[in-house]
Parts: C-alpha cells; sequence; structure tokens
C-alpha cells in the first residue's frame, strides 16, 4: 500500500489512530522514530512556532515549504490542517489543495469556521457548496486525497452543540467528506451519539476530560488527534529551563 492507502486502512482498524500533531520536521522525525502510524500539522502549533496567531495568519508558502520538507523527511502519511482553506474562493481552496497534493501531502483538515476576532460558522449551504466542490475536484482528477472535515459546534461552546454537529456532519457525509473532526467533544454520549449517525470514520482531540483511548475505541472514534497540547508542553519545559540557565548560573540542568 502507498502512504494514503496506509492512511486509509488506520481509519478503519478496531484501536483508534493516535496522530502526532507536528510543527515542524524535527517533531515529524521524533513522531515517526516513536512508532506513530501519521502525522498531522497543527496550525496552532506551527502558527505560534513561527510567530503568528492561529487562524489563517501564517503565510500559506510557509505551510507549503513545510509539507514539502516533512514529506521528504518522514516516510509516514502526513495530513496538513487547511483551516479553512487559506482562501475564501473555492477555486482558491482547489489552488491550493492542487499545491499540497503535488507536495506529496495525503490528507487534509477543512473546517467548517471562518477565523477572525470572532470565529463564525460558515451557513451549511455554502459550506456544502466548498466540500462538493473539493471531492468533486479530488474524484475527477483521481487525487488520492483523505478530507478530514472539521465542524466547530463544541469548540465554539454553543449551548446546542450536540444538535448543530449531528445536522451538520450528515450534511457533510453526503457532500463528499472522508472523515468528521468534532474537537473539544468529551462526553461520553455524545461521541456515542456522533459517531452512530454517520459511517464516517470520526476524529476527536485531546481535551482534559477526553476519555482514554480504550474506552474512545469502544465508542467507535477511529481518529485521535493531540492539537497543540504536546508543542504547548515542550515550549513550557523549554521556558523552565531557561529559567533554571539563569537562576542557577550554569548549564547543570541541561547536561
Amino acid at each position: 500500500m502507498n502512504r494514503f492507502e496506509t492512511f486509509k486502512q488506520l481509519h478503519q482498524n478496531p484501536a483508534p489512530l493516535v496522530l502526532g500533531n507536528i510543527w515542524d520536521v524535527n517533531s515529524a522525525r521524533i513522531f515517526e522514530a516513536s512508532g506513530y502510524k501519521a502525522i498531522g500539522v497543527s496550525s496552532q502549533a506551527m502558527s505560534n512556532a513561527f510567530g503568528y496567531e492561529d487562524g489563517e495568519n501564517l503565510p500559506f508558502e510557509t505551510l507549503l515549504q513545510l509539507a514539502k520538507r516533512v514529506t521528504e523527511a518522514v516516510s509516514i502519511p502526513f495530513s496538513v490542517d487547511m483551516e479553512g482553506g487559506y482562501s475564501r474562493t473555492i477555486d482558491g481552496i482547489i489552488e491550493n489543495i492542487n499545491k499540497l497534493h503535488d507536495a506529496g501531502v495525503i490528507g487534509i483538515n477543512l473546517e467548517d469556521t471562518v477565523p477572525g476576532a470572532m470565529r463564525q460558522f460558515k451557513p451549511v449551504i455554502e459550506f456544502q457548496k466548498i466540500l462538493s466542490a473539493v471531492a468533486d475536484h479530488i474524484s475527477r482528477n483521481n487525487l488520492q486525497l483523505f478530507v478530514n472535515v472539521r465542524t466547530d459546534g463544541f469548540l465554539l461552546g454553543m449551548p446546542n452543540a450536540l444538535t448543530e454537529t449531528l445536522s451538520r456532519i450528515e450534511v457533510y457525509e453526503n457532500s463528499g467528506a472522508d472523515g468528521i473532526f468534532v474537537p473539544c467533544i468529551t462526553n461520553r454520549s455524545d461521541i456515542r451519539e456522533v459517531v452512530n449517525a454517520i459511517k464516517l470514520p470520526v476524529n476527536v482531540m485531546c481535551m482534559p476530560a477526553l476519555p482514554d483511548f480504550d474506552e474512545l475505541a469502544s465508542l467507535g472514534v477511529k481518529r485521535i488527534s493531540m492539537g497543540p497540547f504536546l508543542f504547548n508542553q515542550t515550549n513550557n519545559t523549554i521556558k523552565k529551563l531557561a529559567t533554571t540557565i539563569l537562576e542557577d548560573k550554569n548549564f547543570s540542568s541541561i547536561l
């Protein structure tokens, strides 16, 4: 199997795919060496690593260059978080998808919200048109690309998050999505409802109240992301060590 076929298969196993979320080439190599089966960009981690706020503030060309370097540096499947597509037009999103595909990327995340001062949902019909056009383009051109669609009801903290999520994912399933990503969902019964509502593999993300991997597997979850949390912990460790060096007036803490 090639990388794309391997990635698709990893969403069909009894045990969920635990995705290593990277922010540079070195983190990609570390995940591969640690036994991870696939990796994906954390948009927040990568944006912060390059000095940008999350929300498509990172230049797309920077994301594309990283994608090229990562696919050269590791042999495991690599998926890229495109956020809202780095364009507000269908043609612009498809052009960016083509560039990532040509760089060796085998999966993308697309969000149904628009970044900005206040993150907001795109109307369902508007996002459906985007997703249908993307899926049609991928099919017509025989692109090997896994489209994971992120829906943000729980991330936005909506009081009707479950209802909003269930109504949207049905539309997305029928519009060509390959997987559904529901960040910030943690309640077991909510997760079970989402999983049972569609045939597509469901992706959840690291959160303080998220059940452990075995329980997520029993609920039917097929993919687990870590988001920016490892990146944040790594930076916290660096900060502590940097402070300790000045306090101790020696390098014993890093030797």
